[in-house]
């Protein structure tokens, strides 16, 4: 389970160093074997293997190549999705097309959703964070929300 917000570097590389409260749960859950596939919000998206497989199944199968939107949604998660496994000292190399699509530079920032971890550039989710804090200045909640407590 990925919980949190880390801001983590890049090296000179592209590889990631993954902070060691994640990194545990990548070798428990898949063994250090990692997916990165990119996300409509201009993230990157990092699945341990297991739990990609399912939903990676789901996408091929459910979402339609006859709506354009589902398939753009397809191509984007599962045409952009890399296998990457993780080195002997917590790296991850991150394939060039998926650094540039989620404009990475040296200072990022992961964020944990539960099965999965979000790789943002540090100045985009900072932007999201200013967004984000409109629900607590009256914004209206999305339905999904009503009647969650915290």
């Amino acid at each position: 389970m990925f919980r949190g917000v880390a801001t983590v570097s890049l090296d000179s590389k592209s590889r990631l160093v993954v902070p060691a409260r994640y990194r545990d749960a990548f070798l428990v859950e898949g063994e250090g074997r990692v997916v990165v596939t990119a996300d409509p919000t201009r993230c990157l998206l990092l699945y341990p293997l297991p739990e990609w497989e399912p939903l990676e199944k789901r996408l091929v199968r459910e979402l339609s190549d006859f709506n354009p939107r589902t398939r753009g949604l397809k191509q984007l998660l599962v045409g952009y999705a890399h296998d990457i496994e993780m080195d002997g000292a917590g790296r991850i190399l991150l394939p060039p097309m998926l650094k540039k699509f989620a404009d990475l530079d040296k200072s990022a920032v992961l964020v944990g959703q539960g099965s999965r971890l979000e790789l943002w550039n540090e100045a985009r989710w900072e932007s999201k964070i200013d967004q984000m804090q409109g629900f607590s200045e009256g914004e209206a909640l999305p339905a999904e929300l009503e009647g969650f407590t915290l």
